[in-house]
C-alpha cells in the first residue's frame, strides 16, 4: 500500500473515532465546530482573541454552543441570558471549577480561586468571614483604602509633573490594600519586596494572557515538556510563595490566638482547631497558596482597571473634564473622597462602571465546570464538563449598552442624569463564584480615582486622538498599552 494512502487512511479513523466518540459519549452536548483528532477545533480558534473567536462561533451555533480545546470539550455560554441562567439561576450546579491546566499546575487543586468541590467551600466560607472580621465593608477598611490612597498620591507628586509610566505607583495602592489585610502592615513604594511582587504580578498576567499560554491550555503536554514562559509564571508563583512562607514563619513566632491581626492569624488558629482533623484542609500549604489567590485577585485586576482608567480620560478629556468638575463641586479641595460621596457623584459613579464594562477585564471569565450531570436547554452536560461563560457578550451587548464599542459613562446614567444600575454589569463574574473581593476592589477603584482627579490633572504626551487604546494582550486578561503622562498638581 502506498505509505500516502496509508497515512490518509489512518487520519480518516481518527477522525471518525473523533465523531463518533463525540456523538456516543455521556451527554447530549449543544451543537459546534467539528473537531479534529487532537487538535479539537483549535484551526477555528485566534489564539490571541479567543473571546472574538467564540463570538463569531456564536453567530453559527447560536448561545449555547461546544467547542474541543484540543480533545477537551467544552461548552460555551453566550450572551446574557445564557450566563445569567447558568451562574445564577442554577449557581450551585455551574459551581464547579473548569479545566485550566496552567493553573491546575500551580494550585495542585487549592487555594479558594481554583479549588473545587467541599474544599472550594470550606476554603470560601473562612475567606469571607475572615475578610468581614477584618473590616471589609466596613468603615476600617474605607479609612485603610484613604490613607493608601494618600500615599499613593503623594508618590505622584514626586513625578513633578514630570512624563512617567504609572504603571508601578498605580499597583502599589492595592498591593498594599491586600499586604494590611494579609501580613497587617503596608511597604513603602521603594521597598524591594514590593517591588518584587508588583514585577511578579505584572509579568504573570501578561504570560497567562499570551498565545503559547493559550495553546498550552488546549495541550497541557506542553507544560511538562517544553520550555516556554510558562516557566518563568511557575517561578515567580514559587517566588512568591516563598515570601508568603517567610512571613507565615514570623507569625507563628508572634501569634497571639486571643487578638489575631491579619488573614495569616485567623488561618493559623484555624489550623490549630483543626490539627487533629486528618481530612483538614488548613495546611500550611494550602495557606501560602490562598494568600497567593488574595494576592492575585486583589492587586493586578484593580491596579490594571486603574490604569485603563486613566488611559481613557487622557483619551476622552471631555470625560475627564465633568469628572473633575464633579469631584470638585462635591469634594472640594479640602478633604479626603469618602464612599458616601459616590450617591452624589452620579457622573463619577457611571465613569467607573464604563471602565470596567469598556475595557471587559476577564473576557471569557475563569472557567466552571457542572457539578453534576444536567440538563441545560434540551442538552444533556456530563458532569465535569468545563463551561466557558462570555464576559463579552454580556458587557458588550449592543441593546442593553448602545454603541458598545464606544467608552461613554452616559451607558449608566438616565435621562435625567443619574446613576443608572444594570443586571448586565457582570466585571466580577456573577453567582456562587463571583469575586469575593468585589466590594473592596469597587471602593479602592472609586477612592484611588477620585483622590488622584482630586490634586492633579491628568495631562496627555500626545495628541488625545493619536493615544492608542487597543489591549496587547487579550488571552486571559486585556492588558492595556505602556503609555506616559504628566500628574499636574491642582
Amino acid at each position: 500500500m502506498d505509505p500516502l494512502v496509508g497515512l490518509v487512511l489512518c487520519l480518516s479513523c481518527l477522525l471518525l473515532l473523533s465523531l463518533w466518540k463525540q456523538s456516543s459519549g455521556k451527554g447530549k452536548l449543544p451543537p459546534g465546530p467539528t473537531p479534529l483528532p487532537i487538535i479539537g477545533n483549535m484551526l477555528q480558534l485566534d489564539v490571541k482573541n479567543i473571546s472574538k473567536s467564540l463570538s463569531n462561533l456564536s453567530k453559527m451555533y447560536g448561545p449555547v454552543f461546544t467547542v474541543y480545546f484540543g480533545r477537551r470539550p467544552t461548552v460555551v455560554l453566550h450572551g446574557y441570558e445564557a450566563v445569567k441562567e447558568a451562574l445564577i439561576d442554577r449557581g450551585e450546579e455551574f459551581s464547579g471549577r473548569g479545566s485550566f491546566p496552567v493553573a491546575e499546575k500551580a494550585s495542585k487543586g487549592q487555594g479558594v480561586v481554583f479549588s473545587t468541590g467541599n474544599r472550594w467551600k470550606e476554603m470560601r466560607r473562612f475567606s469571607l468571614m475572615t475578610l468581614r472580621n477584618l473590616g471589609m465593608g466596613k468603615r476600617s477598611i474605607e479609612d485603610r483604602v484613604q490613607e493608601e490612597a494618600h500615599c499613593l498620591v503623594e508618590e505622584l507628586r514626586k513625578t513633578n509633573a514630570s512624563p512617567c509610566d504609572p504603571t508601578f505607583i498605580l499597583g502599589c495602592g492595592p498591593c498594599n490594600v491586600i499586604c494590611s489585610i494579609i501580613f497587617h502592615n503596608r511597604f513603602d513604594y521603594k521597598d524591594h519586596n514590593l517591588l518584587n511582587i508588583m514585577e511578579m504580578f505584572d509579568e504573570n498576567v501578561r504570560i497567562l494572557s499570551s498565545p503559547w499560554i493559550q495553546l498550552c491550555s488546549n495541550f497541557p503536554v506542553l507544560l511538562d515538556y517544553f520550555p516556554g514562559s510558562h516557566n518563568k509564571l511557575f517561578k515567580n508563583i514559587s517566588n512568591l510563595r516563598s515570601y508568603i512562607m517567610e512571613k507565615t514563619r514570623e507569625h507563628q513566632v508572634s501569634l497571639d490566638i486571643n487578638n489575631p491581626q491579619d488573614f495569616i492569624d485567623y488561618f493559623l488558629i484555624k489550623m490549630e482547631q483543626e490539627k487533629h482533623n486528618p481530612q483538614s484542609v488548613f495546611t500550611l500549604e494550602n495557606l501560602a497558596i490562598t494568600v497567593s489567590d488574595l494576592f492575585g485577585a486583589g492587586t493586578e485586576t484593580t491596579s490594571t482597571t486603574l490604569r485603563y482608567a486613566l488611559l481613557l480620560l487622557l483619551k476622552h478629556p471631555e470625560v475627564l473634564a465633568k469628572v473633575q468638575e464633579e469631584v470638585d463641586h462635591v469634594v472640594g479641595r479640602d478633604r479626603s473622597p469618602c464612599m458616601k460621596d459616590k450617591s452624589s457623584m452620579p457622573y463619577t459613579d457611571a465613569m467607573v462602571h464604563e471602565t470596567q464594562r469598556y475595557i471587559d477585564l476577564i473576557p471569557n471569565n475563569l472557567p466552571h465546570a457542572v457539578t453534576c450531570d444536567i440538563k441545560f436547554r434540551n442538552y444533556l452536560i456530563p458532569k465535569g464538563t468545563t463551561i466557558v461563560t462570555s464576559l463579552t457578550s454580556v458587557l458588550h451587548d449592543d441593546k442593553e449598552f448602545p454603541n458598545p464599542e464606544k467608552f461613554d459613562p452616559s451607558h449608566f446614567l438616565d435621562e435625567k442624569g443619574n446613576f443608572k444600575k444594570s443586571d448586565y454589569f457582570m466585571p466580577f463574574s456573577a453567582g456562587k463564584r463571583m469575586c469575593a473581593g468585589e466590594g473592596l476592589a469597587r471602593m479602592e477603584l472609586f477612592l484611588f480615582l477620585t483622590t488622584i482627579l482630586q490634586k492633579f490633572t491628568l495631562k496627555p504626551v500626545v495628541n488625545p486622538k493619536d493615544i492608542d487604546i487597543t489591549p496587547v494582550v487579550n488571552g486571559f486578561a486585556s492588558v492595556p498599552p505602556p503609555y506616559q503622562l504628566c500628574f499636574v498638581p491642582v
